[in-house]
């Protein structure tokens, strides 16, 4: 009975393929904590969304207690929604690969067991050769001391994990910040791939001078000037400041959400304030002690891009002030966030 039900799942599944949008695509990772990997990858451009669930097993819509027992065979895992138009199959590899320990056999982390192992399962044959090219690639950089041991599996399946386990990262942001820190997670990612080594998981930012000349070709003198020499644009003279339309600021370099305008308000300085970032994670403060006064400078998470500063001198509710370069920013209206990758964020604008 329980193989007709599996099979039955499967079939609804594919139907459910078939019909997707041109500009949808979906692969199946499992890293360890579906929390951790679902933050992780659902803040990468082009990904629309990310759910956590199950995958690997033979047990039909399995419980969180079932899997966390061992017994069923399933993987934390996750389901990535994606347009491959902006995020190719072998990007998101690239993006997996960084949001996880690929060397442990038992687990990842401080959860062990074969449910907490990493996996990669395909859907079909360019996604098993893509990945097994990816896994050999890493293996062979010599990142890691210990060989790549990633299991490469065909897709069967994916349940998806109760509703509660859905954007921890948000609904339960102090105990998430807190599993995520002892866990040695970022720990464990930080010593790999330190952001001026590896511009795919930092961002592009680096010392390389190839790759601020990439960025140098890329952007306009005064984003470069923001973004990689913690620069200040001109006050009143800038693209953002008095922009009233609805929508999300992301970094020039890297694409990360920073900021939306549900938070914007007029500070009066001429630069665009915010009472709060869109997602804190991507926001990194920093002691600034220059121009002989103390300061808190804002950077961007991945794309390590100078931003503004904050300021305890905000209105309610947070009472702080954002405030950023807009030469540090690209604006995405609302009505363009599905076509930008950024579709999980609409529902900020709904009426």
């Amino acid at each position: 009975m329980k193989t007709l039900l599996f099979a039955f799942v499967l079939i609804i599944a594919g139907a459910g393929q078939l019909h997707a949008s041109k500009n949808s695509a979906t692969a199946y990772f499992a890293g360890g904590c579906f929390w951790c990997v679902e933050a992780d990858l659902e803040k990468r451009p082009g990904v629309k969304e990310v759910v956590s669930g199950y995958s690997g097993g033979e047990e039909p819509d399995p419980s969180y207690e079932e899997v966390a027992s061992g017994q069923t065979g399933h993987r934390e895992s996750v389901k990535v929604i994606y347009d491959p138009e902006i995020v190719s199959y072998t990007t998101l590899l690239d993006h997996f690969w960084r949001s996880i320990d690929p060397t442990d056999p038992g687990g990842s982390f401080g959860d062990r067991g074969h449910q907490y192992t990493s996996a990669v399962y395909y859907q079909n044959e360019d996604e098993r050769q893509a990945a097994e090219d990816s896994k050999a690639r890493l293996d062979a950089s010599g990142r890691f001391d210990a060989p790549v041991v990633t299991a490469i599996e065909p897709f069967t399946g994916f349940f998806p994990a109760e509703e509660y386990h859905q954007d921890y990262y948000q609904t339960h942001a102090v105990r998430y910040t807190t599993y995520r820190f002892f866990s040695g997670r970022d720990r464990f990612l930080e010593s790999h791939w330190p952001k001026n080594q590896d511009s795919a998981n930092k961002g592009p930012r680096s010392a390389d001078n190839s790759s601020r000349e990439d960025l140098q070709s890329r952007l306009s003198p005064i984003q470069f000037e923001v973004t990689q020499n913690d620069g200040t644009e001109p006050a009143f003279d800038n693209a953002y400041w008095n922009n009233k339309q609805p929508g999300i600021y992301v970094d020039v370099v890297s694409g990360e959400p920073l900021f939306s305008s549900t938070d914007k308000f007029d500070s009066g300085t001429g630069w665009p304030s915010f009472t709060k970032p869109l997602e804190p994670e991507n926001i990194i403060e920093r002691e600034d002690r220059k121009l002989f006064m103390v300061r808190t400078e804002v950077r961007s998470r991945q794309g390590d891009s100078h931003l503004g500063h904050v300021f305890a001198d905000g209105p309610e509710p947070t009472g702080l002030r954002y405030c950023i370069n807009s030469a540090a920013l690209r604006f995405i209206p609302a009505d363009d966030l599905a076509s930008e990758g950024y579709a999980r964020y609409e529902d900020l604008f709904q009426e």
